[in-house]
């Protein structure tokens, strides 16, 4: 029980602990102290989702219907290019680059992009349900449950802790130019995901 949690545990953090899109979002998102808790919410609650999806068999569906994933990949390069382009577009604006004060996103705007982040990437139903959903399956019809918890729990730490921890840089990106930088890493991450993506 206990090494089936522990497993998820290790393998949730693998995989998402890697720089992505949604990862960028969040991070900024807390760096401007910016409706973070909704964003780490939708973030935390779609993953437990589709990683109890996965668990309870939904990998298989995945598995055999590839046009599903095809045309979900590129809704994500649609987004992700849309997006990255405005995060550069923005950078010329210095005043929208400060943490108070400068260009806000809405609580709707921010949940909205946080949900289509995670749920127009393909690499969420390649990675978070088929491939954990498999592993998952290996430690038994009751482990896998337990595997899933470890998972579930990872998430929940990852994301709370990027998104409320984030505000522990801030004093290093108080300055206009600090944000000018990150929102280019953060555009030209989305674009390298979106070309990633567009080629397969």
């Amino acid at each position: 029980m206990i090494d089936s949690a522990a497993a998820g545990l290790a393998t949730g953090l693998t995989l998402i602990v890697a720089i992505g899109a949604q990862n960028a979002f969040v991070l900024r998102q807390g760096l401007a102290r910016e409706h973070v808790g909704p964003v780490v919410a939708v973030c935390a609650i779609s993953d437990l989702v589709l990683i109890f999806a996965g668990v309870s068999g939904i990998g298989t569906v995945v598995e055999q219907a590839p046009v599903v994933v095809d045309v979900v990949r590129w809704l994500g390069v649609a987004f992700l290019t849309w997006y990255g382009v405005r995060t550069l577009l923005a950078v010329r604006h210095a005043a929208g680059l400060a943490a108070n004060g400068g260009q806000r996103l809405s609580r709707r705007s921010a949940v909205g992009r946080a949900f289509a982040l995670t749920w127009l990437n393909p690499h969420v139903y390649l990675d978070t349900v088929l491939l954990l959903g498999s592993i998952a399956n290996t430690h038994g019809p009751d482990g896998r449950w337990w595997f899933a918890v470890g998972a579930g729990a990872a998430s929940l730490l990852w994301f709370s802790g990027l998104g409320f921890g984030a505000r522990l840089l801030s004093p290093l990106l108080a300055r206009p130019r600090a944000w000018q930088v990150l929102d280019v890493l953060i555009g030209l991450t989305m674009l390298a995901i979106a070309v990633s993506l567009a080629r397969g």
